[in-house]
């Protein structure tokens, strides 16, 4: 069995459950499992998750994404996007500079009212279900950030942008409410998801190789090990003569890790095995005075 990461670049025409379907297929295994979804017509960043790898995917979600949209104003679909049906257009007559402000003026945190063709879930059912039986909701608008906007080419009515933002966010939505804004209304027309945390489209290969790489014997070179996902937490090794309290998930004290370090309350760190072997994540619990497990990677 696989276990670990793999950044599959999805293309055009599969869902994020098409290709766990595909990857489950290619690895030969059932415990796989996505981050985060992507919209069919979207392409770019899906880290899939293999093995113990799967207990990964709740934290993987709350990580920034970068991606890079196309906006085309004048138009309102009941989608956010081309996809959809047209519901309105008018004609654009905003300046290039009221389209940088307005843009611009989306950075930070603001409500966003989650969209009906999304998989939010309402008294059980999708709200993209709801939405294809011709029903509408009342959704409560979330708070989103928007840590990075940027417009990386504008020719009138199309502009290109960049976002890096937080956790459900909806780029079909940001489209919408620019050109809400705007008073011409908007729509997203692509969608390319650069990055998720540290992973990145150069990292990232398409279903196609990754069945070639399994064909060759060689699919492990595109599984990258759990412990990737934490390069930025500090190291910690539980004693040698104590190993058994790692493996049966144990909270640690600073005197019973090799370095004897007390990071800040919350800071996370990686926790190893004497032998070096990656085995979880802990947090420094300053009220009793030790290391807690936050989650578990232990084969």
């Amino acid at each position: 069995m696989y276990h670990g990461i793999v950044i599959v670049f999805k293309e055009k025409g599969y869902t994020s459950h098409d290709v766990v379907a595909k990857m489950r297929g290619i690895c030969g295994q059932k415990k796989i499992g996505h981050t985060g979804t992507l919209d069919p017509e979207a392409t770019g960043v899906l880290p899939v998750c293999l093995g113990n790898g799967t207990r990964l995917c709740d934290m993987l979600t709350d990580r920034d994404k970068e991606y890079v949209a196309t906006l085309r104003l004048g138009v309102e679909t009941d989608t956010q996007d081309m996809t959809g049906t047209v519901l309105s257009t008018c004609p654009v007559e905003v300046s290039e500079e009221q389209v940088r402000e307005t843009v611009l003026s989306f950075q930070g945190s603001y409500m966003q009212t989650p969209p009906m063709y999304s998989a939010l879930k309402v008294n059980g059912k999708k709200l993209y279900e709801l939405a294809r039986e011709g029903k509408e909701v009342e959704r409560q608008a979330r708070e989103v950030r928007i840590e990075e906007i940027e417009i990386l080419d504008l020719c009138l009515p199309v502009a290109h942008l960049r976002v890096v933002c937080g956790k459900g966010t909806y780029i079909r939505t940001l489209c919408a409410d620019i050109g809400r804004k705007l008073g011409c209304g908007g729509a997203m027309e692509s969608l390319e998801r650069t990055r998720v945390g540290n992973f990145t489209l150069q990292e990232a290969s398409t279903l196609t190789r990754l069945q070639e790489l399994k064909d060759q014997g060689q699919l492990s070179q595109a599984v990258l090990p759990v412990e990737s996902v934490f390069q930025n937490c500090p190291v910690l090794h539980v004693r040698y003569d104590l190993a058994g309290l790692l493996e049966n998930g144990n909270p640690l004290t600073v005197e019973q890790t090799a370095e004897k370090v007390q990071y800040a309350p919350g800071r996370r760190v990686r926790v190893c095995r004497p032998d070096n072997r990656f085995a979880g994540i802990y947090a420094y619990d300053g009220e009793k005075h030790r290391y807690q497990p936050v989650k578990m990677f232990l084969e």
